[in-house]
């Protein structure tokens, strides 16, 4: 499955989804979050059971304000429309998939 581009138009369809969500928040000129990119990426193509999103803060400033974004990459989990997990910085797949299954 692919990284769908979420923005303030299609953000209602993510809430409701049955699936937990992955958001991953960046910037292009953000170094960490290029290290976390590729891992987002792969973990949306392994793992089918969960539905992966990326936000760029730059385009999105007010879907970031809305989740309290103050430092990127900040990676955000949500069942059922609201927020189980959340971290910010760097991480390695590792601890991104056990937020996913915690």
């Amino acid at each position: 499955m692919s990284v769908l581009k979420l923005n303030k138009s299609n953000f209602d369809e993510v809430k409701k989804s049955e699936k937990k969500v992955l958001i991953d928040f960046y910037a292009d000129w953000c170094g960490p979050c290029r290290m976390v990119s590729p891992i987002v990426d792969q973990i949306a193509e392994e793992y089918g059971e969960y539905l992966v999103a990326k936000v760029n803060v730059d385009e999105e400033g007010e879907l970031a304000a809305e989740f309290g974004v103050s430092s990127i990459p900040m990676l955000v989990v949500m069942q059922n429309g609201a927020i189980v997990a959340q971290s910010v910085g760097a991480r390695p797949k590792e601890q991104i998939l056990a937020m996913l299954k915690g």
